[in-house]
């Protein structure tokens, strides 16, 4: 009879230890894995979210598309409404190409001389000025747009309004995580 710790039980007991371990490693494998978190969900952009506000424009107001054709303004700072930035101009684009594929008329302006257009500062139109353009254009509605930059978000408002009295179509709102691009975006910023 084999006494314990005698060189009959030693194979069995080194065995034992051997897939204790064994077992004790593929638990904290098991661990490791059930405790990853989540992949993190991509950062959102502004072109998708230009889209998603352009379809919820007209969403709330299927009626919108009968202002066409429409012009885009440049969108501007909420802080100064004269000063706009790289952003501001490629913001409104981007919204009028997504208002565009959701079935409005947008008439480009860029290629006419009869809209003002300051370098580094794009199409402004301030509120004495709708009147004026829109019939210069013979625009029925008119795209525009403020931003403001916080300490981690940069805030969007965007919206159509009708040339003939300045009513409020279409709206929506987004914010952005300010990271090094649109900061870079955002720097320079010019007015008239």
């Amino acid at each position: 009879m084999a006494t314990p710790g005698s060189k009959a039980q030693r194979p069995y007991r080194r065995l034992a230890i051997a897939a204790t371990l064994l077992a004790m490693l593929g638990l904290a494998g098991c661990s490791t894995f059930g405790n990853t978190s989540p992949p993190e969900a991509p950062k959102p952009d502004l072109s998708a979210l230009a889209h998603q506000a352009a379809q919820q424009m007209v969403t709330n107001n299927p009626e919108l598309t009968r202002y066409s054709p429409m012009i885009a303004a440049t969108f501007v700072s909420i802080d100064n409404l004269s000063q706009s930035s790289t952003f501001g101009r490629i913001s409104s684009e981007i919204m009028a190409s997504a208002l565009a594929q959701q079935g409005m008329q947008v008439r480009e302006v860029k290629m006419r001389d009869s809209m003002f257009i300051e370098e580094n500062v794009g199409e402004l139109i301030l509120s004495r000025q709708v009147q004026r353009l829109s019939s210069q254009h013979n625009a029925r509605s008119i795209l525009m747009g403020t931003y403001a930059q916080g300490q981690d978000y940069l805030y969007v408002s965007t919206r159509v309004v009708r040339a003939g009295d300045a009513m409020v179509l279409g709206s929506a709102d987004f914010q952005l995580p300010l990271d090094n691009n649109l900061r870079s975006l955002l720097e320079g910023q010019t007015g008239w």
